[in-house]
């Protein structure tokens, strides 16, 4: 029996669209924002992780990648990923990593470091990415972007190798936004039953 298909079923389209927009223009980067704050939103406001479970394009992709196509081996994931000292962990050390990338902005916008035209996968690995940016805009804002979609694009490349290897959705177990939301509607909801 088929079920009925919702609009947020289609978001997998986004994520998609926005990783494809930042090798046109870096500059789209920035849109990754909305992927940043509207979790955050729902869960304060509401108090449920809506956002994960409903309208998370990545979630959506690795779901489409993993079940639809195939790509998943379906293996159940490794009980550390679900360790709460490990997700908390992973979250301190994505925050930090999205704290230099703040500072590296700060820097460019101060004048006193350059643009790096590079995308940095897995924090480590430059790749130039000169193609995606005209020197159109002022330098500052060309970095965050260049920073926010190095950490966009390393957490896709996470959740595709864990997509690979165990069930398709294995990232959000660990992601960094869901640790971040599960821990606002705890706080929220604290005493609430």
């Amino acid at each position: 029996m088929k079920t009925k298909k919702h609009w947020y079923d289609y978001l997998w389209i986004a994520s998609t669209l926005y990783l494809l927009l930042g090798f046109i223009n870096i500059l789209f980067a920035w849109l990754g924002l909305l992927c940043f704050f509207i979790p955050l939103i729902i869960s304060i406001v509401k108090g449920n992780k809506a956002y994960c479970n409903k309208y998370c394009g990545r979630g959506k992709l690795f779901n489409l990648l993993g079940n639809k196509l195939g790509l998943s081996i379906k293996r159940e994931c490794p009980t550390i990923l679900r360790r709460q000292w490990f997700r908390y962990s992973f979250l301190i050390f994505f925050l930090t990593m999205f704290g230099n990338m703040i500072f590296v902005t700060y820097m460019v916008f101060g004048g006193s470091r350059e643009l790096v035209n590079v995308v940095k996968l897995l924090w480590t690995i430059n790749f130039p990415w000169n193609f995606s940016y005209n020197n159109s805009i002022s330098p500052w804002i060309a970095q965050f972007a260049f920073g926010f979609y190095s950490v966009m694009l390393t957490s896709t490349v996470l959740g595709i190798i864990t997509m690979i290897f165990f069930k398709p959705r294995t990232w959000c177990v660990y992601c960094p936004m869901g640790t971040m939301t599960q821990a606002i509607c705890k706080v929220k909801n604290h005493g609430k039953e």
